[in-house]
């Protein structure tokens, strides 16, 4: 894949939507591309995550806990792992395994974090976005628990 097909793709992304065409080739050039063969693993659970993935092809399948049979999700072109990664130090939830020949965009922690501290418009962006989603998580988690209720 070419970089002008990168930040075609990247601004697919809805974390990466209200960039620029510059931020996102800034993005796309400093990102790295990884290939996967079936099965390959990705990353494992609670390992240190440093990166986000954004899926170019193949498919990439969620484990979580011991259970490899039954995957938590299954992600393809355009989807994003491990996107909370980008703005902190965290761990991973899940081991991502590729279910076929696979290309990934590898983005760095501190790539994005120099994109954001270039462009504070951005960052504040995109914290609204998370705050926002952060927001609709609270809501279903509290509307899930009422089922749990005694």
């Amino acid at each position: 894949m070419g970089l002008e097909s990168d930040i075609a793709l990247l601004g697919t992304v809805p974390l990466f939507a209200n960039m620029t065409r510059d931020q996102l080739r800034l993005l796309a050039f400093g990102a790295e591309h990884r290939w996967l063969t079936p099965g390959e693993i990705l990353f494992r659970e609670d390992s240190r995550a440093d990166a986000g993935f954004v899926v170019v092809s193949g498919f990439i399948e969620l484990h979580r806990g011991r259970d490899e049979k039954a995957p938590e999700a299954r992600l393809g072109p355009g989807a994003i792992l491990g996107e909370l990664s980008l703005i902190a130090e965290t761990r991973r939830l899940s081991t991502a395994v590729s279910t076929q020949d696979s290309e990934v965009i590898r983005i760095g922690r501190q790539l994005f974090r120099r994109i954001l501290e270039e462009y504070p418009e951005i960052a504040a962006l995109i914290h609204s976005q998370i705050s926002d989603e952060l927001s609709q998580l609270t809501a279903r988690i509290d509307k899930a628990a009422r089922y749990f209720d005694d």
